[in-house]
């Protein structure tokens, strides 16, 4: 401590004063302060003077060498500079030139280890590769010597030339034995390869089996193989799910089946190339069988799967005993009782039925797929071209799929359909606020019909778009029948009890008219008739993705051929299927078209007998009051007798707004209640009925009327016949031009009446006037000619 601070260039005062003083401590005898004599006190004093003298000789001596210390001192300061920069110098060295140095160093071994990796990599490869080389020149020795004709290699020459010493064999055997031998060791090298994964290697040696004359073998364990993939996905596709019933609910084994024909088909596009490369033209095919046989088994997993845990078996026993009470006991005579028994859930059938449409599509896609595939050069014969491989025909897949889904689609949308009829009735409402009072306005929108109508054609529409999904003929064929059949017998029947026991349009007492209600109710039940033929030609129309309207016969062959549209071929390719597909839908049409129009002609003539026939007499009778067509003497002047001026707005015409205001009040509340089609028709047997009772009425006039009353009469009858069409239709609508033809004798009556001589004499004559009265024959001209007396 004491060289420290001299080295800092001064004396610390406590170690100055350490090294001054004595080491001895002054005992109390010799302590100036505790003399008790002169002698003692001398001695003290004697004992400091001593050392008062060590003391100074020793700072003269530190005195002395204080120089020698200083100098030291600065020599340690400047080598203390000198080391620093060096410090300095040799860390920026370490850092600069050292740590680079390092780095590259490190790199370098690192590089040079990589390369002694890649070397032995290199190496190895390389004598992989020689091996290879090896085999597959001993392959193509093989293929080459296989080239060589049986005659040479079987010859009596080559088996005197050919064997040697180390090969003593015939040449035949020799090379079947080298074959053999080739065989066995591609066959492990391949086995290695797949338990490796080694995809590169497995198709090495795949390529190399034809060189040697062992093509099936080839073929056989690579088929062999990729079943192994098929087998690993699809079993994984089916574990992938929740593992209860009830959990893997939707499409889960629908998107199963799917992905399993996916993955067959991917392996026969992708792979196709390289056996037919390899192989030769066609050997794909036999790949294809051995790839079928596995989807043989994973797809009927799938689907025995799917019917244990969707109960399909118990479901299809459960419709098959399902009794549709409520359709039954509607067609009793006796009162019915309205019951509602649930025994099948329908949304369950619904479900399922959505799960095997889905799958039946797939299948359709894979065989179409498997068809175009297997039937190459086909092209132009649609039909051969679309044939199913024989294999896949007797494949135990194919027969379960018609076991498992066909069948139960088929029944289980019978059961559907017809629930769902069942049901709509059930639940069947009819609109609001209708009334044959024109002072009161309609409540509800048309067309005016139930509810049951819209649901009916609804499921309809589903269950016909769902089965065309299939592509499958079969389900089709079956389908539109059962639907047609189920519309025929309870949609119509429903329709045709209500028609005939709910609402019948009857008077309470002789020549009266029905209960209002009644009557609505009746032209409801015909607008369901009308609206179901339109809904059901739309649903055709729409599923086939036509865009034109069905055509009206069903017998004719280029109705069908426009019927069969590209939407159609495209789901069922082989033409005949799509013709025949396409003749069902067209014979559902007809069918129910037919049978809607045979009750739709009685609810119409009922509508006419019950509620307008019996006031048509009297509406004609107030049209034609007073009015006379003789009305003056021959003396008289015409023109005095204001009912006949014909000036347009000055005259008076009767026969017009009186015929038109009772038959508008008759007609107009049944028109704005029924649909248009329905009307029309309701009209064309009025107008008919009304133009026979018009003619007996001109017949009634024989001798009644003179030239100037047959002008007039042309005049009315020309008025009422106007009236009589413009009903329900306006004066510009197409309709009611054909219904003028209905009163064509009668204007031509009115015609003949007021013909002129000459005119009259070109009938007779057969002229062109005779063209306007074309619908009277000779002896009915006469005879109305002769009506007026002139």
């Amino acid at each position: 401590m004491a060289l420290a601070s001299q080295a800092n260039g001064h004396i610390s005062p406590s170690s100055t004063l350490d090294q001054l003083t004595p080491h001895a401590s002054i005992s109390p005898r010799s302590d100036i302060f505790n003399a008790s004599s002169v002698a003692e006190i001398k001695a003290t004093l004697s004992h400091l003077h001593s050392q008062e003298a060590s003391v100074t000789a020793r700072l003269d001596a530190l005195v002395t060498s204080q120089k020698d210390f200083s100098r030291e001192l600065g020599r340690l300061d400047l080598m203390r500079a000198h080391i620093g920069s060096q410090t300095s110098t040799t860390r920026s060295i370490s850092h600069g030139m050292l740590s680079e140095a390092a780095g590259t160093a490190d790199r370098i071994s690192s590089a040079v280890r990589r390369l002694d990796l890649e070397q032995a990599r290199v190496k190895a490869t390389l004598d992989f590769v020689e091996q290879v080389a090896e085999l597959k020149a001993s392959a193509s020795y093989l293929h080459r010597a296989a080239q060589i004709p049986p005659t040479v290699i079987n010859g009596d020459f080559a088996a005197q030339m050919v064997p040697t010493a180390e090969v003593p064999d015939p040449p035949s055997v020799t090379l079947d034995n080298a074959a053999e031998s080739l065989c066995g060791l591609f066959l492990r090298e391949f086995d290695k390869a797949v338990k490796d994964s080694d995809g590169a290697k497995i198709t090495r040696f795949f390529k190399l089996f034809p060189l040697i004359g062992r093509s099936e073998v080839g073929l056989d364990v690579y088929g062999r193989y990729v079943c192994q993939g098929v087998a690993a996905r699809a079993r994984s596709n089916l574990n992938a799910g929740p593992g209860s019933a009830q959990s893997k609910d939707g499409f889960f084994y629908a998107n199963a089946l799917t992905k399993l024909f996916e993955h067959i088909a991917q392996i026969i596009d992708g792979h196709g190339g390289l056996v037919e490369r390899h192989y030769g033209s066609r050997k794909m095919g036999r790949v294809i069988e051995r790839l079928q046989i596995e989807a043989d088994v994973q797809g009927g997993i799938i689907l025995d799967t799917w019917s244990d845990e969707r109960h399909v078996d118990r479901k299809l026993m459960d419709i098959k005993s399902y009794a549709f009470t409520f359709l039954v006991q509607s067609f009793l005579p006796a009162q019915r009782a309205d019951t509602d028994e649930e025994g099948v859930d329908r949304k369950e059938i619904d479900g399922i039925l959505n799960e095997m449409a889905v799958m039946l599509g797939r299948w359709s896609l894979y065989c179409r797929f498997l068809a175009d595939t297997c039937n190459p050069g086909e092209e132009e014969d649609g039909d051969r071209r679309y044939a199913l491989p024989t294999f896949l025909q007797e494949s135990s897949l194919a027969r379960k799929i018609n076991d498992r889904l066909v069948s139960p689609f088929n029944a289980m949308t019978t059961f559907f359909f017809r629930r769902s009829v069942e049901k709509a009735f059930q639940l069947d409402e009819s609109p609001s606020g209708l009334t044959l009072n024109l002072q009161r306005p309609l409540k509800t929108d048309p067309p005016h019909i139930t509810s049951a109508v819209d649901d009916i054609m609804y499921i309809a529409k589903k269950v016909l778009q769902q089965s065309l999904a299939t592509s499958q003929e079969d389900v089709v064929t079956n389908v539109v029948p059962t639907l047609s059949r189920v519309l025929g017998s309870d949609f119509i029947g429903m329709s045709q009890r209500k028609m005939r026991d709910e609402c019948y349009p009857r008077a309470s007492v002789q020549g009266g008219q029905p209960p209002e209600q009644m009557v609505t109710a009746f032209l409801v039940q015909i607008n369901n008739l009308d609206i179901a033929v339109s809904y059901i030609r739309r649903i055709v129309q729409d599923s086939t993705g036509s865009n034109q309207p069905l055509p009206a016969a069903s017998d004719s062959s280029q109705n069908i051929e426009r019927l069969a549209t590209e939407h159609l071929r495209s789901l069922f390719p082989a033409p005949t299927s799509a013709i025949r597909v396409a003749q069902t839908l067209q014979t559902l049409v007809s069918s129910f078209e037919a049978k809607v129009n045979d009750l739709l002609s009685d609810g119409i003539q009922v509508t006419f007998n019950n509620v307008i026939k019996h006031r048509l007499r009297p509406i004609l009778a107030d049209a034609f009051r007073d009015i006379e067509y003789q009305p003056h003497d021959d003396s008289q002047p015409p023109d005095t007798h204001d009912d006949f001026h014909d000036d347009g707005e000055g005259g008076k015409e009767l026969v017009r707004p009186r015929f038109a205001a009772g038959w508008s009040e008759l007609l107009v509340p049944l028109a704005r209640i029924l649909t248009h089609t329905a009307f029309d028709r309701l009209l064309t047997v009025t107008v008919a009925y009304l133009a026979r009772l018009l003619e007996k009425r001109l017949w009634s006039y024989h001798g009644r009327i003179n030239p100037l009353g047959a002008a007039r009469l042309e005049r009315d009858i020309a008025g009422l016949v106007n009236a009589a069409v413009d009903v329900g239709y306006g004066s510009g609508a197409p309709g009611r031009y054909r219904h003028r033809e209905a009163f064509a004798r009668c204007v031509q009556m009115t015609l003949t009446m007021g013909m002129d001589e000459d005119e009259w004499d070109e009938v007779l004559q057969g002229g062109e006037a005779a063209e306007v009265v074309d619908k009277l024959s000779r002896e009915e001209k006469v005879r109305v000619r002769g009506m007026v007396r002139r």
